[in-house]
C-alpha cells in the first residue's frame, strides 16, 4: 500500500486575505446597506490562493451570507464577476451556492453568495468524503453535459485549447524553449514520452460538456449531512468530465486511496488520463519554479505537492518507477 503524503500546509489554511475591518469603511457601509442590517460577524475563508476578501458574514438580523470582494483594478474582480454569471446559470441539480446579488461600489466588485454551512474535507481523504465529492461532480457533470445558452453566452474556452496554450510544458522543455523545473529523477529520461502524452491530450479530452475547471479538495465543502457542494466556479471550460475527476483525485492518490478504481465509472481513455497527469504535473511544477507568488505564500507549495503527486500517479500507472 502506498504511503500517505500530506501537503506542507492544510488546504483549509492556505489563504492570506484582508479582514472585514480592512475593507474601506464606505464599502462596508454599502455592503451592510445591501444586506439590510449591520454586519456583526465576519469569518474569513481560510482556503484558496488569492489575497482578495472572502468571508462568511453574519448580520444583526441573523442573516448569513458568503461575500467576496476585489478592487476593480485587479484581475480577480473579473473572476468574481464570471463566477457570479456562471453560478446564476447553473442547472438546479448542481450542488453549488447561488449568488444573491452583486455590487460595484467604492472601486470594488462584490459578490454575495448563499452561505453553505460546511467545511473543506480533511486530508488524507476519508473514503466517505471522497465518495460524496465524486457523487456531487457526477451529478453536476450529467446536468452540465448540454450547457444551456446562459452558460455558453460568455464564450467558454475549450479544454484542448487551454492545454495547448498553457499546459504544454514538457513539449516546451523537450524543445529547449523552457528550463526543466525541479522534478523526480526519472523525468529527464522520459521527456519525449511526457511530451507525447501531453500532445495527445486535447483530442482525448475533447467534449461539449461544461467542466468546473478547477476541481480540487479546497473547492469542495461537506455539509452537516455529509453531502458535498462544489465551490469557486471561476474557470469553467468545455471538455470531457473525467478530466475534472482526475484533478480532484490527485489528493486522493496522495491519501493512499485506489484512485484508478474511482475513475472506472467515468470510462476515461487510458492515454487521456495519463496525458492529463503529465500535463498537470508539468504545469504545476513549472509554476512552482517561478519563485515567490504575489498571491498566497502557500501557492507554490500547493503546486509542488500537486505536481509531484500527479507525476507519481502517472509513473505508477506506466510502471516507470517502483511504487513508493
Amino acid at each position: 500500500m502506498r504511503a500517505v503524503t500530506l501537503p506542507e500546509v492544510p488546504y483549509g489554511a492556505t489563504a492570506v486575505r484582508p479582514g472585514w475591518e480592512d475593507l474601506p469603511a464606505t464599502l462596508r457601509e454599502e455592503i451592510s446597506l445591501r444586506l439590510g442590517a449591520p454586519v456583526v460577524g465576519a469569518a474569513s475563508a481560510g482556503g484558496g490562493f488569492t489575497r482578495a476578501f472572502a468571508a462568511l458574514l453574519t448580520t444583526a438580523a441573523g442573516d448569513r451570507v458568503f461575500v467576496k470582494a476585489a478592487p476593480l483594478t485587479e484581475p480577480i474582480a473579473d473572476w468574481y464577476a464570471r463566477e457570479a454569471g456562471v453560478t446564476a446559470a447553473l442547472p438546479a441539480e448542481v450542488p453549488a451556492a447561488r449568488p444573491r446579488w452583486t455590487l460595484v461600489a467604492e472601486g470594488h466588485f462584490v459578490l454575495c453568495l448563499e452561505a453553505i454551512a460546511g467545511h473543506v474535507p480533511a486530508l488524507p481523504w476519508a473514503p466517505d468524503d471522497l465518495s460524496a465529492a465524486l457523487a456531487a461532480w457526477q451529478t453536476s457533470a450529467v446536468a452540465l453535459s448540454r450547457p444551456g445558452p446562459e452558460l455558453l453566452a460568455p464564450g467558454l474556452p475549450r479544454l484542448g485549447d487551454i492545454v495547448r496554450d498553457e499546459m504544454s510544458w514538457w513539449s516546451e522543455i523537450a524543445a529547449g524553449r523552457a528550463p526543466l523545473p525541479p522534478a523526480p529523477d526519472w523525468v529527464p529520461g522520459r521527456l519525449g514520452e511526457l511530451a507525447a502524452l501531453e500532445r495527445g491530450l486535447p483530442e482525448l479530452a475533447a467534449g461539449s460538456g461544461m467542466l468546473h475547471g478547477d476541481l480540487r479538495v479546497d473547492n469542495v465543502l461537506l455539509d452537516g449531512y455529509g453531502a458535498a457542494w462544489l465551490c469557486d466556479w471561476t474557470w469553467p471550460c468545455l471538455g470531457a468530465p473525467w478530466f475534472d475527476t482526475v484533478t480532484l483525485l490527485i489528493t486522493a492518490y496522495a491519501s493512499g486511496l485506489d484512485v484508478d478504481a474511482a475513475l472506472q465509472p467515468w470510462q476515461p481513455p487510458r492515454d487521456g488520463v495519463d496525458g492529463a497527469l503529465a500535463a498537470l504535473g508539468g504545469y504545476w511544477l513549472a509554476s512552482a519554479a517561478r519563485g515567490p507568488s504575489s498571491a498566497s505564500p502557500h501557492s507554490r507549495q500547493h503546486q509542488r505537492f500537486s505536481g509531484g503527486q500527479a507525476l507519481a500517479w502517472l509513473a505508477e500507472r506506466r510502471g516507470w518507477t517502483p511504487i513508493g
